[in-house]
């Protein structure tokens, strides 16, 4: 299972299909995808589900960003998925 970081200019669709287990708006634009597949796939599945020439970001995490201002339970559902971020040091 990978966590995915998708940010669009156009407003997210509200359950687009796809080959995720879960696409979680946390803000305008910005989402967090849970999927067992690639990153090329969960790309192209979110850039059909959006009008064409839209801008878009996709990149998997390997751990949990810091965040302020989300919508609520972003923290947690990160928490539940996630490691945290190394120490820096």
């Amino acid at each position: 299972m990978t966590v995915f970081l998708a940010w669009t200019a156009a407003p997210l669709p509200d359950a687009p299909p796809g080959p995720w287990l879960e696409l979680r708006t946390v803000a305008d634009g910005l989402a967090l995808i849970e999927s067992d597949e690639t990153l090329s796939r969960v790309y192209h599945e979110l850039k059909w589900s959006l009008p064409p020439d839209t801008p878009l970001m996709v990149a998997p995490l390997d751990s949990r960003p810091k965040l302020k201002g989300l919508a609520a339970g972003t923290a947690t559902w990160l928490r539940d998925r996630l490691p945290p971020a190394p120490a820096s040091g």
